[in-house]
């Protein structure tokens, strides 16, 4: 389904003529623009102004390698899905809302016809006209819009289908482009602790290396000395001292 979206765009962009070209790019790896030619049947400028086209509208991306033996540059390229289902979706949105507005119009206003010059004219433009056409003098008859809105509609409904399918496949290829995204991210990351531990790792060993060259002994680190309980202080019992005795006096001599 999706290679049918991508040619449609293809044939809106360059013509139908080279709508094989939508076959030809991948969307997962760039391809020589020489192949693309080759495979085409067309010169290598015919392909690069197809391409050209295309890029113009971010539809195909490139890259370039330079040919060491020739010294010249050659054009990879490739498709890019997501922004050509975008693009498309954009015509359809344009389509939708051009035939919404001629069925309003056709619902709402009064057409008139010409039937022998087959021409169609507003009602303002009729009255305008005295509803007589100016090339062969008939009288307008009013214009029977059914058959008319049929076909519109079904067009309407036609292209609001394809705008799904378009927005469905959108949604997948934004689904696989995060999927991818998460997987490269993950990627990143192991690759970084890989070489944090890498470098843990070398500076440990300088580190030692570095010990074992000044003649010192590795340190251990210091232990923490053990917290004291601290001591209850307790109150000393003082020995009371006796009371001293009072002197007796001395009794006076006869």
């Amino acid at each position: 389904m999706q290679k049918e979206l991508i040619r449609e765009v293809v044939v809106n962009v360059v013509g139908k003529q080279v709508e094989e070209i939508a076959d030809l790019l991948d969307s997962k790896k760039h391809v020589n623009e020489f192949i693309i030619a080759k495979k085409l049947d067309i010169t290598i400028n015919q392909t690069r102004n197809i391409l050209y086209k295309l890029s113009d509208f971010g539809l195909v991306s490139s890259i370039r390698k330079k040919d060491k033996k020739k010294g010249w540059y050659t054009y990879f390229w490739k498709f890019e899905n997501i922004k050509a289902l975008d693009f498309l979706k954009g015509l359809l949105d344009k389509r939708i809302g051009q035939i919404t507005n001629q069925v309003n119009s056709r619902e709402s206003k009064q057409f008139y016809v010409c039937e022998r010059c087959k021409l169609e004219f507003t009602e303002e433009n009729a009255l305008f006209m005295d509803f007589t056409c100016d090339e062969c003098g008939d009288i307008f008859t009013v214009k029977d819009n059914s058959k008319i809105l049929k076909e519109l509609k079904k067009n309407l409904i036609k292209y609001q289908k394809e705008l799904a399918i378009v927005q469905e496949e959108m949604d997948k290829e934004r689904e696989k482009l995060d999927k991818k995204r998460q997987k490269e991210l993950e990627k990143e990351k192991k690759e970084k602790d890989r070489l944090r531990k890498e470098r843990a790792v070398e500076r440990k060993k300088l580190a030692e290396k570095l010990k074992k060259a000044s003649g010192k002994p590795a340190k251990k680190p210091a232990k923490k000395p053990a917290k004291k309980k601290a001591k209850v202080k307790t109150k000393k019992k003082v020995a009371k001292k006796p009371a001293k005795k009072p002197a007796k006096k001395a009794k006076p001599k006869k």
